[in-house]
C-alpha cells in the first residue's frame, strides 16, 4: 500500500500470485517462459502502441482521481497494481476484439503491451502521492498555516497554483528517472533482487496472457466492473443527503451519540472498506489499536487537563490546545518508526551489497531464493532468456549522465524563483547527494518492498529547514526540500520495480524506461489538475473535521516548523510524551524483528497506529469491516476470495473514488444536496421540537 509511511507509505507488496519459481512434482520448478517460448517477441517500438498509450491516459485520470481522494482523507494508499494491470488487459482486449471481428486487426496484444500499461499508470497515478498534493505541497498553503500559530508569515507561505504546480512537477520528476538507469544490470541480472511488488505485477501480467489466465481476467473484471457501479451509485445516493455539517450516512452515530463525539462510527465508505480488503490484517488492526489508544484513553484524560497543561480559552483547532498533542504525538511515533526502518533497510542493503560483493565471484545468487542458488534446468531456461532479452537493448549510459545533469541545472535555475528561501547551492547539496539515497531506497526496496522515499523527505525537511533558518523562509525551504528529495528518491525506486517487471514478462528496458518518462510526464499535468479540482470544488478542504482533512499536509507542516523553531512550539508536557512515543515506536519495532514470527505477526505496526491519532477512527472502523468480510469470506472459499478478493475491493475503491469527480463538477458548479439528514440525541431532539413549537 502506498500509505503515509514504509508499510503504510510505499507502494507495498501485494499478495504474491505465485513464488518466483514454483516448484511443481519431483521438485523441479516450472517454466514460465516455456508457455510463452512460440510466440513472438516484439520490438520495443512495437510495445508502445498507439492505443496502449490512450488506455494508458484515461486510466491514469481515473486512478489520479483516486489516489487524490485517497491522499486528502487518511493518506493510506493501498496498491492498485492489480485494478491497473486488470483495468489494462480488458480495455485493449476489448479493443483487439472489436478490430479482430471487423478484420482489422494487425497487432495482437502481447503482455509486453500490458506491462507498458501499467508501467506508464503507476507512473502517473505514484505522482498524486510523490507530488505531495496530500503532504508537503499543500502544506505550505495558507489554509494550512492559519492552522499554525508559528511560522504563518508571507514568507512561509505558497498557495497552491496550476502553473507553478505544473512548472515543480515538471522540474523535479524525471531526475529519478535518470539517476539509477546505468545501474539497472547490477540491480536486476547481478544482484537478482527480488521487488516483490514487481514480481507480483508480472505473474499477475503473465498470467493474463495464458489461455486459462484469460478466462479467469474476464471473470475478475466482470466482478470488479460490477463492485464499481455499485460503488459508484452508493456514493451519488449518499450525495443527496449531505445538504451541511455533519449530515448524512457518513455521520451516522454507529455506536451511540458519544462514541460518535470520539469519532468512533462506521461511515459507510465504500473506499476504505475496499482499503481494508487489499491491505494486510496487522496493519488494519494497528489503526483500530492506535484508535482506541488515541481517541479512547488519551485525548479524553488530556482533555480533562483543559485549564492545567494548557488554557482553556485557546481555540480547539490551536496547537497549543488538544490540537497539538494529537499533531506532535502522531510525528513522534512517525519520526520513531521513520528512523528505524532507515536504518534497518540501510543496515541490510550494506550487509547484502557486501555479501554479495564477496560471493560474486563464486556465481551464486545472493538474493534470490532465499540466498540459495537457482539451478533447476526450468530456471536457468528462464533466467537465460530474460537476461538475453533484458541486455539486447540497450540505455546508453550517456543518456543518463546528460539528461541528469541537464535536468539538474534547469532545476537549480528555476526553484529557487518558486521557493525563493531555497537557494541554489541548497537544491546543488540535494543533488550531488540524491543519486545515493536514490540507490539505498532503490536498493532496500527489492531486499524488503519498503519504499522509504517519504522517510528521506522528511529527513529533507530537517536538514534544509535548519540550514536556510527560521527568519528566512526555513518551514516553506524545508518543504520544497522534501518535494525535492522525496520525488527523486520515489520515482528512481519505482522504475526499478518496472524494470523487474519487465525482465519477468520479456518487456524491453527500453520500452519500460520510455513508457515510464511518458507516464511520468503524463502524471506532471494530470496531478496538479486533478488537485486543482478538489481544491476549489471543496471549500473546507485542509481543515480538521471536513470531507478532506489533509491530515498530511498539516503534520509535514508541522514537521518543518518543529525543524526550525525547535521544542518551542510544543504545549506542555508535550515533549515528554514525544519523547516516550517515538521511544515506543522503536521498541515495538525491535519487537517485531525479534520475535518469532507466529509472535511478532501479532504486534502491531507503530506507523499505522499512529495514523488515526489526528484523524478519528471512523476509517480504521471501515478498513476492519473490510478484513472481515474478507477474513470471513477465505473461511467460506479461499480460493475464490484470493482470486476474487483483490477485483472486488478494487472494483469498490474506483467506483467511489470516480464519484469524486462528478462531485467536484457538482460543488463548482453551486448544485448543493437537497435534504440534510442529521442524528441527534433525544435531549437534544427534544429542544429541538420545544423550538420548533415556538415558531409556530
Amino acid at each position: 500500500m502506498e500509505n503515509e509511511e514504509n508499510g503504510v507509505e510505499g507502494r507495498p507488496a501485494m499478495e504474491n500470485p505465485k513464488k518466483e519459481e514454483e516448484e511443481g512434482k519431483g521438485g523441479e520448478a516450472v517454466s514460465v517462459e516455456r508457455t510463452f517460448e512460440r510466440q513472438r517477441v516484439p520490438p520495443w517500438r512495437e510495445q508502445l502502441t498507439a492505443r496502449a498509450l490512450a488506455v494508458s491516459f484515461l486510466l491514469s485520470v481515473m486512478f489520479n482521481v483516486i489516489v487524490m481522494k485517497l491522499n486528502l482523507t487518511t493518506g493510506i494508499i493501498p496498491s492498485l497494481n492489480v485494478a491497473a494491470g486488470l483495468l489494462g488487459f480488458f480495455f485493449v482486449k476489448l479493443w483487439t476484439k472489436a478490430l479482430e471481428h471487423a478484420g482489422l486487426l494487425r497487432t495482437p496484444f502481447t503482455r509486453q503491451e500490458n506491462t507498458v500499461i501499467q508501467t506508464s499508470v503507476v507512473a502517473a497515478y505514484g505522482l498524486a502521492f510523490s507530488g505531495g498534493f496530500g503532504s508537503y505541497l499543500f502544506g505550505m498553503s495558507s489554509k494550512i498555516a492559519n492552522q499554525t500559530t508559528e511560522a504563518n508569515d508571507s514568507q512561509n507561505i505558497k498557495d497552491p497554483k496550476l502553473g507553478w504546480m505544473i512548472g515543480f512537477m515538471f522540474v523535479v520528476s524525471f531526475l529519478g528517472l535518470f539517476s539509477l538507469v546505468p545501474l539497472r544490470e547490477i540491480m536486476i541480472i547481478d544482484y537478482k533482487l527480488i521487488y516483490p511488488s514487481g514480481t507480483a505485477t508480472a505473474y499477475l501480467i503473465n498470467g493474463f496472457h495464458t489461455p486459462q489466465g484469460e478466462k479467469l481476467a474476464k471473470k475478475q473484471v466482470r466482478t470488479l466492473g460490477k463492485f464499481f457501479v455499485y460503488s459508484f451509485l452508493w456514493g451519488f445516493f449518499q450525495w443527496f443527503y449531505t445538504a451541511g455539517d455533519d449530515c448524512g450516512f457518513e455521520a451516522f452515530p454507529t455506536f451511540g451519540i458519544k462514541a460518535y463525539a470520539n469519532k468512533f462510527y462506521f461511515d459507510f465508505s465504500a473506499t476504505y472498506v475496499g482499503v481494508g480488503m487489499i491491505c494486510p490484517y496487522i496493519v488494519n488492526v494497528s489503526l483500530l489499536l492506535g484508535a482506541i489508544l488515541s481517541w479512547g484513553l488519551m485525548w479524553p484524560l488530556i482533555n480533562n487537563q483543559k485549564g492545567h497543561w494548557y488554557s482553556a480559552d485557546i481555540p480547539p483547532s490551536s496547537l497549543h490546545s488538544l490540537q497539538g498533542y494529537r499533531v506532535f504525538l502522531a510525528v513522534a511515533l512517525i519520526l520513531g518508526d521513520g528512523l528505524y526502518n532507515i536504518l534497518k533497510v540501510l543496515h541490510r542493503t550494506i550487509y547484502s551489497f557486501v555479501s554479495a560483493a564477496r560471493k560474486r565471484p563464486m556465481s551464486s545468487l545472493p538474493i534470490s531464493d532465499g540466498g540459495r542458488a537457482v539451478t533447476s534446468p526450468a530456471a536457468s531456461f528462464d533466467d537465460k532468456r530474460r537476461t538475453e532479452m533484458f541486455v539486447k537493448d540497450q540505455i546508453p549510459k550517456w543518456v543518463a549522465y546528460v539528461g541528469y545533469s541537464a535536468i539538474a541545472i534547469v532545476s537549480i535555475v528555476t526553484i529557487p524563483h518558486l521557493f525563493p528561501p531555497l537557494k541554489w547551492y541548497h537544491i546543488l547539496v540535494a543533488y550531488v547527494f540524491a543519486p545515493l539515497l536514490a540507490f539505498c531506497n532503490a536498493y532496500g526496496c527489492g531486499l524488503t518492498d519498503w519504499n522509504l522515499a517519504s522517510t528521506y523527505g522528511k529527513l529533507a525537511i530537517f536538514v534544509f529547514g535548519a540550514w536556510a533558518g527560521a527568519h528566512h523562509g526555513g518551514v516553506l525551504a524545508g518543504l520544497a526540500a522534501c518535494g525535492v528529495m522525496m520525488s527523486i528518491v520515489a520515482t528512481a525506486s519505482d522504475l526499478m520495480q518496472d524494470f523487474k517487471t519487465g525482465y519477468l514478462t520479456l518487456a524491453s528496458p527500453r520500452s519500460m524506461f520510455v513508457s515510464q518518462v511518458i507516464g511520468t510526464a503524463m502524471g506532471c499535468v494530470i496531478a496538479p489538475c486533478v488537485f486543482w479540482l478538489f481544491y476549489k470544488a471543496f471549500d473546507d478542504i485542509g481543515i480538521s473535521g471536513s470531507q478532506y482533512p489533509a491530515p498530511y499536509a498539516l503534520i509535514y507542516r508541522n514537521m518543518a516548523i518543529l525543524g526550525v523553531d525547535g521544542f518551542s512550539s510544543l504545549p506542555k508536557h508535550c515533549l515528554t510524551l514525544c519523547y516516550t512515543f517515538f521511544a515506543l515506536a522503536i521498541v515495538i519495532n525491535l519487537a517485531r524483528d525479534t520475535c518469532p514470527k507466529k509472535v511478532a505477526r501479532f504486534i502491531p505496526i507503530p506507523m499505522a497506529m499512529a495514523i488515526p491519532f489526528y484523524i478519528g477512527t471512523s476509517f480504521a472502523i471501515d478498513m476492519c469491516l473490510g478484513s472481515a468480510i474478507l477474513y470471513v469470506w477465505g473461511r467460506i472459499n479461499k480460493a475464490k476470495a484470493d482470486a476474487f478478493g483483490p477485483a472486488v475491493a478494487s472494483g469498490l475503491i474506483c467506483g467511489d473514488g470516480i464519484w469524486s469527480l462528478p462531485q467536484g463538477v457538482l460543488a463548482l458548479a453551486r448544485v448543493k444536496p437537497p435534504i440534510c439528514m442529521k442524528f441527534l440525541s433525544r435531549k437534544m431532539n427534544n429542544k429541538v421540537d420545544a423550538y420548533i413549537e415556538t415558531l409556530s
